[in-house]
């Protein structure tokens, strides 16, 4: 089997208790093999998720028994926009372990699979009852997404009015759920609602999960302009300068070239003209 080079100083430790615990059921040298390959993954899912992909893929080869392997390989497929392996390593987990909570980015796999339809049947599932605050939450997001994917913007709307985007209190996903309802009531037309519920998501967006702060400055018709595109763009336009210059200089250069030789080549005539007469003197003489 193919195995990817891990740094050193990744051991595995960083690992999940739970995780670790799953991990138990194999042998010692095998557990740890595993447990590195999914802190590479972990590690690489937000910045590179085709690495953190590869890695999951050797995990799953490794040790495709356990839950936690099969829900790593889920979500790093998920990243890579492979939702069928996505929503087929989920279910795996799911079927390993009994939970729910998986339940909400199982539907939006079926949203990427092109299938809105289901991922809407799913949020209605009493599955659904059995997820925590934040699950259900998340499920709101994937029916209201499903919404807007069959062209039912009004009803992505009326889809998000719920107590927790009522609710005064920040949580982690405060400022996800504000932003979807600001996002939706702007492609139903209601610009003014959905400036006010931006910033809102801006207040609460302390980690920096959404782009709130880029779709207000949209609203207001400002423009940012990137610097190092800027000096980009400035550092062409001097170089075309310096060829248009160029250019026009090698002309004059070519001119002054010509000139050179049409005073050399009179200067030429001029000397050979003596010669002539002399040569015509001594002509006449002889005669």
């Amino acid at each position: 089997m193919k195995r990817l080079p891990i740094p050193e100083d990744v051991t595995g430790d960083e690992i999940d208790a739970d995780v670790r615990q799953e991990l138990m059921s194999l042998p010692k040298t095998l557990a740890e093999d595993v447990a590195r390959n999914l802190v590479m993954v972990a590690n690489l899912l937000d910045e590179e998720p085709e690495q953190a992909y590869a890695y999951s893929r050797v995990a799953l080869r490794l040790a495709s028994r356990v839950a936690a392997v099969r829900e790593a390989a889920g979500f790093a497929s998920y990243a890579t926009g492979k939702y069928s392996e996505a929503l087929a390593e989920f279910r795996a987990a799911r079927r390993m372990t009994g939970s729910v909570e998986l339940w909400p980015i199982m539907a939006d796999c079926e949203r990427g699979l092109g299938r809105p339809e289901r991922a809407l049947a799913m949020a209605g599932e009493p599955e659904v009852q059995k997820l925590d605050k934040a699950g259900q939450v998340e499920m709101r997001l994937v029916a209201a997404g499903a919404r807007k994917d069959m062209g039912q913007a009004e009803a992505a709307v009326v889809t998000l009015q719920s107590p927790e985007l009522a609710s005064n209190a920040v949580q982690p996903w405060t400022a996800r759920l504000r932003y979807a309802y600001a996002d939706a009531l702007l492609e139903v037309g209601r610009e003014t609602e959905a400036r006010e519920w931006f910033a809102k998501a801006l207040e609460a967006d302390q980690g920096g999960t959404t782009n709130a702060s880029d779709r207000l400055a949209e609203l207001d018709g400002v423009e940012f302009t990137d610097a190092l595109e800027e000096d980009a763009e400035n550092e062409v336009q001097a170089e075309a300068e310096v060829e248009v210059k160029d250019e026009v200089a090698e002309p004059a250069e070519a001119k002054d070239e010509a000139k050179d030789e049409v005073q050399v080549e009179a200067k030429d005539v001029d000397e050979a003209e003596p010669a002539k007469d002399v040569k015509d003197e001594e002509s006449g003489s002889q005669g």
